[in-house]
């Protein structure tokens, strides 16, 4: 498939995708047509590796970081064990980002509802995580959010 269909296959730009293939992130073929810029070719195993590197990106992965893995793999030097080690690390930095989300809306609600009551009594205060760090990503996200609350204004 030529760009255009990849671009509209994968809902990446065009700039985006051309940068991708700059960087190496995509390997598309190359046709004669086009004279001194030739078509690029793409095939599923592009469109699969778009995907790659956007659930990468989502996992907070940077470009060279996925570069750096699709290499290994197209390589043959990804074995499983390693891959599934990596997805288990990418998981926990998920559950902690999840935790803080969870506590951003909990403040979000406490001030919300504070407002709502006239901001009577102490102000809510986003705590630190400290209180909860001793508790494993797991445990911490089917625990309740925590509030500081104190007095003064945010």
């Amino acid at each position: 498939m030529l760009i255009n269909e990849f671009v509209l296959m994968t809902k990446l730009p065009r700039d985006t995708v051309r940068f991708y293939v700059r960087q190496g992130l995509l390997r598309p073929h190359t046709s004669q047509m086009g004279g001194r810029h030739p078509y690029m070719q793409f095939t599923q195993a592009d469109v699969d590796a778009a995907e790659a590197i956007r659930v990468g990106q989502a996992l907070g992965m940077s470009l060279k970081e996925i570069g750096h893995l699709q290499d290994e793999r197209r390589n043959g030097r990804l074995q499983r064990v390693q891959r599934v080690a990596l997805m288990r690390a990418q998981l926990v930095k998920l559950e902690e980002k999840a935790m803080e989300l969870a506590n951003l809306q909990a403040y979000v609600r406490a001030k919300i509802e504070w407002q709502q009551n006239g901001e009577k009594g102490p102000v809510p205060r986003l705590n630190a995580i400290a209180a909860t760090e001793s508790v494993s990503p797991r445990s911490r996200s089917k625990e309740r959010p925590r509030l500081v609350r104190s007095s003064g204004e945010s």
